[in-house]
């Protein structure tokens, strides 16, 4: 059943991809996948991110579906200055996590705040620097930590050409939550790089490395994505496709490889 869905997400998405030469125009393209490639853009957009990874557990018996809800809103603050926020909410379904149990629903989410200045500074560099919030959103307690956290995020990149390289980061604190379960005190790191294609298909390979400083452990998946532009009707989107190699894991972490595919909604001013 696992290899059957692993085998179905890659024929959507390879689907998803035939429809590339419906694509918007080259310099919308062009300005478009630049902004896609940098996390505090001034463009509002709505990623819908699947993930599928399984080896679960200690008997390597569970697996897990993610879809990541992500607007990104770009606001205004005078001539200089953006506040951007970022936002992920999680649908998760889960099986045998742990053996014989089954749970669907939301799990925490996480809301980032960015003030970013308009133009890249004198050494090219784009940045952002704000606070950021994990809430309790968790509709059962095998989906959560059941804490409150904030804590800092930062995220610096810049474009050279083809190329957008960078590091996006925070540090996540508990301050109130379920006395009973562990508090957090976590690390997420996020370097990237993206390269535009002439055709516009961008290819972004990153890591979303987590440092749990309670428990000692590093989960480090790494991520290849290819992605395209182009346009139903109206409307611009970006789909994207790749696999996830998982570096390391805690003990009951996943196994190896997992898949993910993107649709993104565009929304320029």
């Amino acid at each position: 059943m696992k290899n059957e869905k692993l085998h179905f997400i890659a024929l959507l998405a390879a689907t998803l991809l035939l429809l590339a030469p419906l694509s918007v125009h080259a310099d919308e393209q062009e300005d478009l996948a630049k902004k896609l490639a940098n996390p505090v853009a001034s463009l509002i957009s709505v990623p819908f991110q699947y993930n599928y990874d399984e080896n679960f557990g200690v008997n390597n018996d569970g697996s897990k579906s993610v879809v990541n809800i992500q607007p990104v809103i770009p606001i205004s603050l005078g001539d200089e200055l953006n506040l951007i926020s970022r936002t992920i909410l999680p649908i998760v379904s889960q099986n045998d996590l742990p053996s014989g149990s089954s749970e669907t629903g939301t799990g925490d989410l996480l809301q980032s705040f960015f003030f970013s200045p308009k133009e890249p500074n004198s050494f090219g560099l784009i940045w952002g620097l704000g606070p950021a919030f994990m809430l309790a959103t968790a509709s059962d307690e095998t989906l959560g930590s059941e804490k409150w956290s904030a804590g800092p995020t930062f995220v610096g990149l810049k474009q050279d050409g083809h190329f957008t390289y960078g590091i996006l980061a925070n540090h996540l604190w508990s301050f109130a939550g379920d006395e009973d379960r562990n508090d957090v005190d976590s690390t997420f790191v996020q370097p990237f790089l993206s390269y535009i294609t002439d055709t516009k298909t961008t290819l972004t390979l990153n890591t979303e490395s987590t440092y749990d400083w309670e428990g000692d452990d590093w989960t480090i998946p790494i991520n290849l994505t290819v992605s395209q532009l182009l346009k139903v009707g109206s409307q611009p989107i970006s789909i994207g496709l790749g696999p996830r190699y998982w570096a390391q894991t805690p003990d009951a972490g996943p196994d190896h490889w997992g898949a993910r595919v993107v649709v993104v909604f565009l929304f320029p001013k």
